[in-house]
């Protein structure tokens, strides 16, 4: 039996922790707080993508683009060249707008999946849907119609969001930890009274994965994943114990 195809990431390490990359199609999540580098890991899907001839889609509802392209630059990234390529999109709109766009097939955005030969994208982030409601069984229900839609299409998809408390709970209230085929998690650590970043994969639904809990670095060419944190426990806690 031959052995499926992966989606690779592009980024160092992280790769390795997933069995040699992603499943085609499938819709993972990445959460973590500000500054933890979930867009960083954007951009390298995206770019890595476009490296392997899979145009992408970076749907933003909160930065305009010329801010992605600054933030990308300063990790020694050009995403304007991408664009002009027609390997990269880049659309800032609004959770209300996709989420009608995704029901209609004559939408513009509808259309840049279908024209672009979309193959990867990211929404950043989801954690913006839950301003269409209050009621937990509906922000679920738009949950799933986003990453149904995608998974139709067969598009591999990262679904970035905020974690915080609130935003925890939110996430957890519209079942989107259930609905997505991964879980990323990115995290601040404190260890022996320095700060480190911390990424774990908590599930990858259909295939096995690495379990165990990694240092990560963000530098010029983005995320890099190192070695296994060693001698201590109650690593996402985030006060972590020497063993």
């Amino acid at each position: 039996m031959m052995e499926e195809t992966r989606i690779q990431t592009g980024i160092e390490g992280l790769d390795h922790m997933l069995h040699g990359g992603l499943k085609p199609g499938s819709a993972i999540l990445v959460r973590g707080a500000p500054g933890t580098g979930k867009t960083s890991m954007a951009f390298q899907f995206l770019l890595e993508g476009a490296k392997c001839k899979e145009p992408g889609l970076f749907v933003t509802f909160e930065e305009f683009p010329h801010s992605l392209y600054r933030d990308a630059e300063s990790l020694g990234f050009d995403l304007r060249t991408l664009e002009a390529a027609g390997n990269l999109h880049i659309i800032f709109t609004s959770p209300a707008v996709l989420f009608r766009s995704l029901k209609d097939f004559e939408s513009p955005i509808y259309q840049t999946l279908l024209n672009g030969n979309i193959h990867r994208i990211v929404i950043d982030s989801m954690s913006h849907f839950a301003r269409l409601t209050h009621d937990t069984r509906e922000l679920r229900n738009i949950h799933a119609t986003v990453i149904n839609s995608l998974r139709r299409e067969h598009i591999t998809t990262l679904l970035l969001c905020e974690e915080n408390r609130a935003a925890y709970r939110q996430v957890d209230q519209g079942g989107l930890s259930y609905l997505s085929d991964g879980l990323i998690l990115l995290r601040y650590v404190e260890v022996e009274s320095t700060i480190q970043r911390a990424i774990v994969v908590l599930k990858l639904r259909g295939s096995d994965h690495a379990r165990e809990i990694r240092h990560y670095q963000i530098q010029r060419g983005g995320l890099s994943v190192g070695e296994v944190f060693k001698h201590h426990s109650a690593i996402l806690s985030g006060i972590s114990r020497r063993n």
